[in-house]
Protein backbone atom coordinates (compact mmCIF):
# COMPACT_ATOMS: atom_id res chain seq x y z
CA UNK A 1 0.00 0.00 0.00
CA UNK A 2 2.93 2.64 0.89
CA UNK A 3 3.92 1.94 -2.94
CA UNK A 4 1.12 2.92 -4.45
CA UNK A 5 1.12 6.03 -2.02
CA UNK A 6 4.53 6.59 -3.18
CA UNK A 7 3.60 6.59 -6.63
CA UNK A 8 0.56 8.47 -6.20
CA UNK A 9 2.47 11.21 -5.06
CA UNK A 10 5.74 11.03 -7.73
CA UNK A 11 3.50 12.03 -10.59
CA UNK A 12 4.29 15.35 -9.94
CA UNK A 13 7.46 15.27 -11.06
CA UNK A 14 7.25 16.76 -14.40
CA UNK A 15 10.30 18.27 -16.18
CA UNK A 16 9.97 19.67 -19.73
CA UNK A 17 12.98 19.99 -22.40
CA UNK A 18 14.79 19.02 -25.54
CA UNK A 19 14.95 14.84 -26.05
CA UNK A 20 18.37 14.15 -24.62
CA UNK A 21 20.30 11.08 -23.45
CA UNK A 22 22.39 11.57 -20.74
CA UNK A 23 23.70 14.52 -18.90
CA UNK A 24 26.84 14.63 -16.58
CA UNK A 25 25.40 17.10 -14.56
CA UNK A 26 21.74 19.46 -14.92
CA UNK A 27 23.12 22.56 -15.32
CA UNK A 28 24.35 20.84 -19.22
CA UNK A 29 20.49 20.55 -19.83
CA UNK A 30 20.03 22.46 -23.26
CA UNK A 31 16.82 24.70 -22.69
CA UNK A 32 16.71 26.00 -26.34
CA UNK A 33 17.26 29.90 -25.14
CA UNK A 34 20.10 31.41 -23.56
CA UNK A 35 20.55 31.36 -19.93
CA UNK A 36 21.55 33.56 -17.35
CA UNK A 37 22.42 33.56 -13.91
CA UNK A 38 22.85 35.73 -10.70
CA UNK A 39 23.58 34.89 -7.44
CA UNK A 40 20.96 35.09 -4.21
CA UNK A 41 21.07 33.92 -0.86
CA UNK A 42 24.83 35.44 -0.95
CA UNK A 43 26.56 32.42 -3.39
CA UNK A 44 23.55 30.26 -4.73
CA UNK A 45 23.47 31.17 -8.65
CA UNK A 46 19.85 30.89 -9.94
CA UNK A 47 19.58 30.20 -14.11
CA UNK A 48 17.05 32.41 -15.29
CA UNK A 49 15.73 33.35 -19.03
CA UNK A 50 14.88 36.46 -19.71
CA UNK A 51 12.98 37.43 -23.22
CA UNK A 52 10.57 39.86 -24.72
CA UNK A 53 9.59 43.32 -23.29
CA UNK A 54 6.80 45.31 -22.54
CA UNK A 55 5.12 47.25 -19.81
CA UNK A 56 4.59 44.55 -17.44
CA UNK A 57 6.86 41.48 -16.28
CA UNK A 58 5.68 38.23 -15.68
CA UNK A 59 8.16 35.83 -13.46
CA UNK A 60 7.48 32.61 -13.80
CA UNK A 61 8.38 29.76 -11.37
CA UNK A 62 7.58 26.17 -11.90
CA UNK A 63 6.31 23.41 -9.97
CA UNK A 64 7.91 20.77 -7.96
CA UNK A 65 10.33 18.86 -9.76
CA UNK A 66 10.22 21.19 -12.63
CA UNK A 67 11.70 23.94 -14.28
CA UNK A 68 12.49 26.45 -16.65
CA UNK A 69 11.22 24.91 -20.12
CA UNK A 70 7.56 23.74 -17.89
CA UNK A 71 6.75 27.28 -19.42
CA UNK A 72 8.25 27.50 -23.08
CA UNK A 73 4.92 27.18 -24.72
CA UNK A 74 3.53 29.97 -22.90
CA UNK A 75 7.00 32.04 -22.96
CA UNK A 76 6.96 31.73 -26.12
CA UNK A 77 4.00 33.43 -27.06
CA UNK A 78 3.80 35.85 -24.04
CA UNK A 79 7.19 37.39 -24.89
CA UNK A 80 5.27 39.46 -27.69
CA UNK A 81 3.34 41.75 -25.49
CA UNK A 82 5.45 41.34 -21.82
CA UNK A 83 8.95 41.08 -20.78
CA UNK A 84 9.05 36.85 -19.70
CA UNK A 85 11.33 35.44 -17.09
CA UNK A 86 11.09 32.24 -15.89
CA UNK A 87 13.57 31.12 -12.92
CA UNK A 88 14.57 27.22 -11.84
CA UNK A 89 14.54 27.47 -8.21
CA UNK A 90 17.18 26.62 -5.83
CA UNK A 91 17.73 22.62 -6.24
CA UNK A 92 16.00 22.55 -9.33
CA UNK A 93 17.54 22.46 -13.11
CA UNK A 94 20.41 24.39 -13.96
CA UNK A 95 20.29 26.46 -10.42
CA UNK A 96 22.81 25.37 -7.65
CA UNK A 97 21.39 22.31 -5.41
CA UNK A 98 22.88 22.78 -1.46
CA UNK A 99 21.70 22.05 1.68
CA UNK A 100 19.79 24.78 1.96
CA UNK A 101 16.91 25.29 4.46
CA UNK A 102 13.91 25.07 2.12
CA UNK A 103 10.56 26.80 2.88
CA UNK A 104 7.90 28.26 0.98
CA UNK A 105 9.80 31.79 2.38
CA UNK A 106 12.65 30.97 0.78
CA UNK A 107 12.05 30.31 -2.32
CA UNK A 108 10.06 33.35 -1.94
CA UNK A 109 12.99 35.21 -0.42
CA UNK A 110 14.85 33.75 -3.67
CA UNK A 111 11.72 35.52 -5.95
CA UNK A 112 12.13 38.58 -4.52
CA UNK A 113 15.62 39.02 -4.43
CA UNK A 114 15.67 38.46 -8.19
CA UNK A 115 13.43 40.94 -9.00
CA UNK A 116 15.14 43.60 -6.89
CA UNK A 117 19.06 42.88 -8.59
CA UNK A 118 16.77 43.69 -12.13
CA UNK A 119 15.00 46.33 -11.13
CA UNK A 120 11.71 44.94 -12.41
CA UNK A 121 8.83 47.33 -12.12
CA UNK A 122 5.10 46.12 -12.63
CA UNK A 123 6.27 42.36 -11.48
CA UNK A 124 3.46 39.80 -12.32
CA UNK A 125 4.13 36.67 -10.26
CA UNK A 126 3.10 33.24 -12.05
CA UNK A 127 3.58 30.23 -10.31
CA UNK A 128 2.36 27.05 -11.29
CA UNK A 129 1.53 24.34 -8.55
CA UNK A 130 3.96 24.54 -5.94
CA UNK A 131 5.23 27.85 -7.76
CA UNK A 132 1.98 28.99 -6.85
CA UNK A 133 1.90 28.29 -3.33
CA UNK A 134 5.87 30.48 -3.52
CA UNK A 135 3.89 33.21 -5.70
CA UNK A 136 1.10 33.59 -3.11
CA UNK A 137 3.60 33.55 -0.15
CA UNK A 138 5.90 36.41 -1.72
CA UNK A 139 2.79 38.18 -2.25
CA UNK A 140 2.03 38.14 1.47
CA UNK A 141 5.75 39.03 2.49
CA UNK A 142 6.01 41.24 -0.15
CA UNK A 143 3.62 43.17 -1.48
CA UNK A 144 5.23 45.79 -2.67
CA UNK A 145 7.50 43.83 -5.62
CA UNK A 146 4.26 41.41 -6.41
CA UNK A 147 1.79 43.56 -8.46
CA UNK A 148 -0.22 40.69 -9.61
CA UNK A 149 -0.73 37.07 -9.40
CA UNK A 150 -1.18 34.11 -11.74
CA UNK A 151 -2.16 30.76 -10.24
CA UNK A 152 -2.11 27.87 -12.58
CA UNK A 153 -3.30 24.67 -10.73
CA UNK A 154 -1.91 25.98 -7.44
CA UNK A 155 -0.92 24.15 -4.34
CA UNK A 156 -1.90 25.62 -1.04
CA UNK A 157 -6.16 25.73 -1.55
CA UNK A 158 -5.91 22.11 -0.30
CA UNK A 159 -5.18 21.41 3.67
CA UNK A 160 -3.93 18.58 5.39
CA UNK A 161 -4.33 17.59 9.08
CA UNK A 162 -0.91 16.67 11.13
CA UNK A 163 -1.50 13.31 10.12
CA UNK A 164 -1.35 13.80 6.79
CA UNK A 165 0.85 16.10 6.97
CA UNK A 166 3.27 13.23 8.24
CA UNK A 167 1.99 10.81 5.49
CA UNK A 168 3.61 13.17 2.61
CA UNK A 169 7.05 12.90 4.97
CA UNK A 170 7.25 9.16 5.49
CA UNK A 171 5.86 8.93 1.77
CA UNK A 172 8.34 11.05 -0.30
CA UNK A 173 11.87 10.00 0.27
CA UNK A 174 15.02 10.79 -2.08
CA UNK A 175 15.55 7.18 -2.42
CA UNK A 176 11.99 6.89 -3.76
CA UNK A 177 12.21 9.75 -6.15
CA UNK A 178 15.73 8.57 -6.72
CA UNK A 179 14.91 4.80 -7.71
CA UNK A 180 11.74 5.06 -9.71
CA UNK A 181 11.53 2.77 -12.76
CA UNK A 182 11.49 4.10 -16.52
CA UNK A 183 8.39 2.82 -16.70
CA UNK A 184 6.92 4.68 -13.55
CA UNK A 185 7.76 7.70 -14.72
CA UNK A 186 5.87 7.32 -17.87
CA UNK A 187 2.72 6.60 -15.78
CA UNK A 188 3.73 9.15 -14.14
CA UNK A 189 3.93 11.52 -16.75
CA UNK A 190 0.55 10.94 -18.29
CA UNK A 191 -1.00 11.36 -15.25
CA UNK A 192 -0.39 15.11 -14.90
CA UNK A 193 -2.36 15.50 -18.11
CA UNK A 194 -6.16 14.13 -18.86
CA UNK A 195 -4.94 13.68 -22.42
CA UNK A 196 -0.89 13.98 -22.70
CA UNK A 197 -0.20 15.49 -25.96
CA UNK A 198 1.74 13.85 -28.42
CA UNK A 199 4.82 16.65 -28.25
CA UNK A 200 5.09 15.92 -24.21
CA UNK A 201 7.27 13.04 -24.99
CA UNK A 202 10.31 14.47 -24.35
CA UNK A 203 9.67 15.58 -20.83
CA UNK A 204 9.96 11.52 -20.44
CA UNK A 205 13.40 11.64 -22.57
CA UNK A 206 14.65 14.28 -20.21
CA UNK A 207 13.16 13.06 -16.86
CA UNK A 208 15.86 9.67 -18.05
CA UNK A 209 18.30 11.75 -19.33
CA UNK A 210 18.73 13.31 -15.31
CA UNK A 211 19.39 9.71 -13.85
CA UNK A 212 23.26 10.63 -14.85
CA UNK A 213 23.87 13.80 -13.52
CA UNK A 214 26.17 14.38 -10.94
CA UNK A 215 23.69 16.43 -9.28
CA UNK A 216 20.54 14.06 -9.53
CA UNK A 217 20.57 12.89 -5.72
CA UNK A 218 20.61 16.81 -4.56
CA UNK A 219 17.98 17.40 -7.28
CA UNK A 220 16.21 14.40 -5.44
CA UNK A 221 16.89 15.62 -2.14
CA UNK A 222 15.11 19.05 -2.93
CA UNK A 223 11.85 17.35 -4.22
CA UNK A 224 11.67 15.93 -0.49
CA UNK A 225 12.33 19.50 0.59
CA UNK A 226 9.83 21.32 -1.02
CA UNK A 227 7.17 18.75 -0.58
CA UNK A 228 7.94 19.05 3.22
CA UNK A 229 7.98 23.13 2.92
CA UNK A 230 4.58 22.97 1.16
CA UNK A 231 2.46 21.13 4.05
CA UNK A 232 4.99 22.70 6.98
CA UNK A 233 3.85 26.41 5.31
CA UNK A 234 0.20 26.04 4.07
CA UNK A 235 -1.04 29.39 3.02
CA UNK A 236 -4.82 28.64 2.81
CA UNK A 237 -5.92 30.29 6.62
CA UNK A 238 -3.92 33.79 4.65
CA UNK A 239 -5.10 33.97 1.25
CA UNK A 240 -8.09 36.98 2.87
CA UNK A 241 -4.78 38.87 3.27
CA UNK A 242 -3.38 38.53 -0.68
CA UNK A 243 -4.37 42.10 -1.86
CA UNK A 244 -3.12 41.59 -6.06
CA UNK A 245 -5.45 41.31 -8.61
CA UNK A 246 -5.25 37.72 -8.96
CA UNK A 247 -5.60 34.90 -11.61
CA UNK A 248 -6.25 31.53 -11.14
CA UNK A 249 -6.54 28.63 -13.45
CA UNK A 250 -7.38 24.68 -12.91
CA UNK A 251 -7.91 22.11 -15.08
CA UNK A 252 -11.01 20.59 -14.57
CA UNK A 253 -9.65 16.91 -14.86
CA UNK A 254 -6.77 17.63 -12.41
CA UNK A 255 -5.62 14.10 -11.39
CA UNK A 256 -3.67 15.79 -8.32
CA UNK A 257 -5.42 18.52 -6.69
CA UNK A 258 -7.20 17.16 -4.50
CA UNK A 259 -4.47 14.66 -3.21
CA UNK A 260 -7.08 11.32 -4.12
CA UNK A 261 -5.70 9.62 -1.23
CA UNK A 262 -6.21 12.13 1.69
CA UNK A 263 -9.21 14.30 0.59
CA UNK A 264 -10.43 12.93 -2.90
CA UNK A 265 -13.20 15.22 -4.40
CA UNK A 266 -13.36 17.27 -7.63
CA UNK A 267 -10.68 19.81 -8.38
CA UNK A 268 -13.69 22.48 -9.27
CA UNK A 269 -14.55 22.29 -4.90
CA UNK A 270 -11.21 23.19 -3.91
CA UNK A 271 -10.49 25.86 -7.14
CA UNK A 272 -13.77 27.52 -5.98
CA UNK A 273 -12.97 27.28 -1.85
CA UNK A 274 -9.87 28.56 -1.97
CA UNK A 275 -10.32 31.28 -4.79
CA UNK A 276 -13.10 32.64 -2.93
CA UNK A 277 -11.03 33.95 0.20
CA UNK A 278 -8.98 35.66 -2.67
CA UNK A 279 -10.35 39.21 -2.21
CA UNK A 280 -9.65 39.96 -5.50
CA UNK A 281 -9.05 36.49 -7.51
CA UNK A 282 -10.45 35.69 -10.97
CA UNK A 283 -10.94 32.23 -11.38
CA UNK A 284 -11.06 30.27 -14.53
CA UNK A 285 -11.70 26.68 -14.80
CA UNK A 286 -10.74 24.43 -18.54
CA UNK A 287 -12.57 21.37 -19.28
CA UNK A 288 -10.66 18.07 -20.43
CA UNK A 289 -7.33 19.59 -18.88
CA UNK A 290 -5.36 17.78 -15.87
CA UNK A 291 -2.45 19.45 -13.39
CA UNK A 292 -0.17 20.86 -15.97
CA UNK A 293 -2.46 22.96 -17.46
CA UNK A 294 -0.03 25.38 -19.31
CA UNK A 295 1.44 22.96 -20.99
CA UNK A 296 -1.85 20.94 -21.80
CA UNK A 297 -4.12 23.71 -23.08
CA UNK A 298 -1.53 26.77 -23.82
CA UNK A 299 -3.75 28.53 -25.63
CA UNK A 300 -6.52 28.86 -23.36
CA UNK A 301 -3.90 29.96 -20.64
CA UNK A 302 -2.18 32.17 -22.88
CA UNK A 303 -5.48 33.99 -23.71
CA UNK A 304 -6.49 34.05 -20.17
CA UNK A 305 -3.40 35.84 -19.24
CA UNK A 306 -3.34 38.02 -21.73
CA UNK A 307 -6.69 39.37 -21.27
CA UNK A 308 -5.95 39.52 -17.40
CA UNK A 309 -2.86 41.66 -17.98
CA UNK A 310 -4.89 43.39 -20.30
CA UNK A 311 -7.48 44.53 -17.99
CA UNK A 312 -10.58 42.57 -19.85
Amino acid sequence: MKTILSIAFTILLAFSAGSQNKVNSMKDLDYGVEVKTLKVKGDISLAYTDEGAGDETIVFIHGLASYIPAWKKNTAVLKNNFRCIAIDLPGYGRSDKGNYEVSMEFYADVVAELCTQLKLKNVVLAGHSMGGQVAITAALKYPTIVHKLILIAPAGFETFNKGQRQWFRDVMTADGVRLTTAEQIRINYAYNFYNMPDDAEFMIDDRLAIRSASDFGDYCYHITQGVNAMVNTPVYDFLPQVQQATLCIYGANDNLIPNRYLNGGKTEKYAKAGASRMPNCKLEMIQDCGHFVMFEKPDEVNAFIANFLAGM
